[in-house]
């Protein structure tokens, strides 16, 4: 419970962050002087809720019960569902088929480079720390 309060803090104030970070961006590089108040607290709280749940999601794959190709797919299913169903909602994505299928197609590839980043690192992590595992053991 501690663990996922602390990444829920975590993913709540990155959100938060990136939602600053994009309207400080819109601002200088648009030349906008002044935005609509609705429009920002609705994209503010879409993205803070986005850093929450990307946050939080991982906390499958520290669930030793589980293989790793059922944390995976518990991971992606759960990313899947709230972040369409939060982007549709928002209308961050218009509902259309075609937006929709090129959509999943772009989160479909950048889920697969970012685990394929993650399980890389980890790998090597384990290697380093299993090599020091036996140069302790001599």
């Amino acid at each position: 419970m501690k663990t996922f309060l602390f990444r829920s803090i975590i993913g709540i104030f990155f959100g938060a962050f990136l939602a600053v970070l994009f309207t400080n961006a819109i601002v200088i590089f648009e030349g906008r002087e002044t935005l609509d108040g609705a429009l920002f607290i609705k994209n503010s709280i879409g993205s803070i809720l986005c850093g929450w749940f990307s946050a939080v999601s991982p906390l499958y794959f520290e669930i030793p019960s589980l293989k790793l190709s059922q944390q995976t797919a518990l991971h992606f299913v759960t990313l899947f569902i709230l972040y369409f169903l939060l982007a549709f909602g928002i209308g961050w994505i218009p509902f259309t088929w075609n937006s929709f299928f090129i959509t999943v197609l772009i989160f479909i590839v950048f889920y697969l480079i970012i685990w394929t980043c993650f399980y890389l690192y980890f790998r090597q992590q384990a290697k380093k720390l299993n090599a020091e595992l036996t140069n302790l053991q001599r």
